[in-house]
């Protein structure tokens, strides 16, 4: 029995593992957390619509599900070429056949960033943007600032959607509050058309969101900081926030630049549409990179999302079974690349949609809150084996 090492227990890596394993193999799941983090659903914690429990699945359930072999570890160095990865613990890893690294991205650190927090960074900082929140309720008004940045490197590291899904969130929980009036909300962004990745459609009802909810919009302008006031921008200006939301790009992960892999300019690993790192020589290597940490090709919008890394993960399964069989029927990613989510107001939500042939977005009033929530669910009980995966989700 052939056996694989998975590094990274998020979509890309756990979906790995779960779909190897029912390929009989012999699979080892290496994460840094001892839980699953459901990042799509934890937008709710700052609003208390979720506990911080409610979007984490405990890891080891999941591995006695589906079998696999579960390491609790940080990895702190791979040689690709000495089929070798070490972690922490000191702990050396090199008898498998097969390497998916999957860890993730790291982020930008813009200066002063120490000054914000993240919905999409260390799960914990959720609880900390809800004890924030939580201040600034007591207090009975502030002012409150959302955004999030690129990497001019790769594109398709920005993370937006999030943002924008909190903000909304909290504009409806001031409200049923009574004291959204006490409260100045603003979104900002470097880019002068933040969403615009979703397409025509989507970019204009979302301004038209902006307005009809009075959310103020910073557009256009590099951000060169962040202080304890609030956000520097390049023309001298700041915007003044009591707190701020602020989601970095997506950077290369510290150990993948310090390894033997090869990585685009932006830091993620280098891969065939396959998702296989590709030897110099022209050969296949033995590794392959999926989710967040691989550097994503295709169009000028692509976006890395959960579907899109649960996808690339299902396709290396694949890939690695028929590869040693000795076939060539492989699985590429390109051909499944879309922008694909359910944006969460608090009451309601929008479906958004875009992919190489169409884009659009339309509202979901109420249903959409509940759709959300349900996929939630979904996520959470496919994951430990109670029912069956969907094929697509």
């Amino acid at each position: 029995m052939k056996k694989v090492l998975i590094l990274g227990g998020g979509f890309a890596g756990v979906d790995a593992a779960i779909h190897l394993k029912k390929m009989k193999y012999d699979v080892t799941l290496v994460s840094d957390r001892d839980y699953f983090y459901i990042y799509p659903t934890s937008i709710w914690v700052p609003t208390h619509k979720s506990k911080f429990s409610d979007v984490c699945i405990d890891l080891e359930k999941i591995q006695a599900a589906h079998k696999f072999d579960l390491i609790i570890d940080e990895v702190s160095a791979i040689s690709a070429q000495e089929n070798r990865v070490t972690l922490k613990s000191g702990k050396i890893l090199d008898a498998y056949d097969y390497l998916i690294v999957a860890m993730g991205a790291s982020k930008m650190k813009p200066k002063g960033v120490e000054n914000t927090l993240s919905i999409c960074g260390v799960p914990e900082q959720s609880l900390e943007i809800r004890d924030k929140l939580d201040e600034l309720v007591a207090r009975g008004h502030g002012k409150i600032a959302m955004g999030f940045g690129g990497n001019p490197k790769d594109t398709s590291a920005v993370r937006g959607g999030p943002g924008f899904e909190l903000l909304f969130n909290v504009h409806n929980m001031l409200k049923k509050k009574g004291i959204r009036k006490n409260f100045e909300l603003t979104f900002f962004a470097p880019m002068p058309e933040p969403g615009k990745r979703m397409g025509p459609q989507a970019l204009k009802m979302m301004d038209m969101m902006f307005n009809k909810l009075d959310i103020k919009k910073h557009f256009g302008k590099k951000i060169t900081g962040f202080t304890s006031e609030g956000t520097t921008f390049e023309d001298g200006t700041t915007l003044e926030a009591d707190f701020t939301m602020f989601i970095p790009a997506g950077d290369g992960h510290q150990v993948i630049k310090d390894s033997d892999l090869p990585t685009n300019e932006a830091g993620f690993v280098k891969t065939n549409d396959h998702s296989c790192v590709v030897n110099e020589d022209g050969s296949l290597s033995n590794v392959y990179a999926v989710g967040d940490i691989a550097a994503l090709e295709g169009y000028d919008w692509r976006a890395k999302q959960g579907h899109i890394a649960e996808v690339m993960a299902k396709n290396v399964a694949h890939n690695i079974k028929e590869r040693d069989k000795n076939g060539t029927n492989f699985k590429g990613y390109h051909g499944h690349l879309n922008i694909l989510c359910v944006m969460d107001s608090g009451n309601g939500a929008a479906f958004v949609y875009r992919d190489e042939k169409r884009a659009f977005m339309f509202p979901l009033p109420v249903v959409g809150h509940l759709l959300k929530k349900g996929w939630g669910s979904y996520c959470r009980y496919s994951k430990l084996g109670k029912i069956p995966r969907i094929p697509g989700m």
